[in-house]
């Protein structure tokens, strides 16, 4: 079965199969297109929670998968997951894993993303694993999450990962693609074309980059 991914802006995707839509972290520029059978959000910080845009793709029976934190910013019924924790709705599986800065501050010792605040997500359709990884350093937690189809890193430099370390990351979980994210269109010099280049110079995991609203073919 074909699974279709879809940057919409940002850190927002959509993940679609034929029975399925999903988004992850809309806001930004985020347009959502369809309503949503599942609306994950990674964290609190508004460049990825964003009500206003949430409502726009929420329906009726939408179930939304969001940090404890983000559940009065959001409204009505909202499922957490803590990290090693996951629910199936439908035919969807998903999964918190950590996500947290241990190396970009915000001021000396109060990282931008604090353990505890946000996650990422393993999501588990069509046979296919996706993993978007939140806001987040390359922590070790990164090479426990076992097999993965397509990671979805940001590697936007002083908030999460750059090019460097997100390429570590890229290598280290050996996803068959990664698609990078949060790269802020190089504002802090990280720009997914030196990313590409640095990845597929040193493994066999290819990088696919998308333009605003370009989509992948998982299948």
């Amino acid at each position: 079965m074909t699974v279709k991914i879809k940057w919409l802006d940002h850190a927002s995707f959509q993940i679609r199969s034929e029975s399925s839509v999903i988004y992850v972290d809309l806001a930004e520029e985020a347009e959502p297109a369809e309503n949503a059978d599942i609306i994950l959000v990674s964290h609190i910080h508004g460049d990825h929670c964003d009500p206003k845009i949430i409502k726009k793709a929420r329906k009726e029976d939408t179930v939304v998968i969001a940090p404890a934190n983000c559940s009065s910013k959001i409204g009505g019924a909202v499922t957490s997951l803590k990290p090693g924790e996951k629910t199936t709705v439908s035919d969807v599986t998903v999964k918190a894993v950590e996500a947290y800065n241990f190396k970009r501050f915000r001021s000396p010792g109060n990282p931008f993303h604090p353990k505890g605040l946000g996650v990422g997500y393993i999501i588990t359709l069509e046979g296919k694993t996706i993993y978007h990884a939140g806001d987040t350093d390359f922590i070790e937690e990164m090479k426990q999450l076992g097999p993965i189809d397509v990671a979805l890193l940001p590697i936007g430099g002083k908030y999460t990962m750059e090019v460097e370390d997100g390429a570590e990351a890229a290598i280290a979980i050996n996803p068959k693609v990664v698609i990078p994210h949060h790269h802020w269109e190089g504002k802090f010099g990280q720009t997914p074309d030196a990313f590409k280049k640095r990845v597929e110079a040193t493994s066999d995991v290819s990088v696919v980059v998308l333009a605003q609203n370009g989509e992948f073919q998982l299948s």
